[in-house]
């Protein structure tokens, strides 16, 4: 299965994807490439940005994609 299936397969299972979970659930570093080619398929995926905490304390932005 490629990563580009595994990112579908995940997305149609109703869960959220972000860069981070991407990489430790899927093994996928370049989540964004990912969406993107998905996109350019016709699937419809949304994106959402939200801010968190990184570990500096930081305030940071990150997407979440989901269908």
């Amino acid at each position: 299965m490629s990563q580009k299936d595994r990112v579908l397969q995940y997305l149609k299972q109703g869960k959220v994807l972000t860069r981070l979970n991407a990489w430790d659930d899927l093994g996928v570093i370049e989540a964004p490439a990912r969406i993107s080619e998905l996109r350019h398929e016709g699937h419809t995926i949304q994106t959402t940005m939200r801010q968190v905490r990184n570990r500096y304390g930081e305030q940071v932005r990150i997407a979440e994609w989901f269908i």
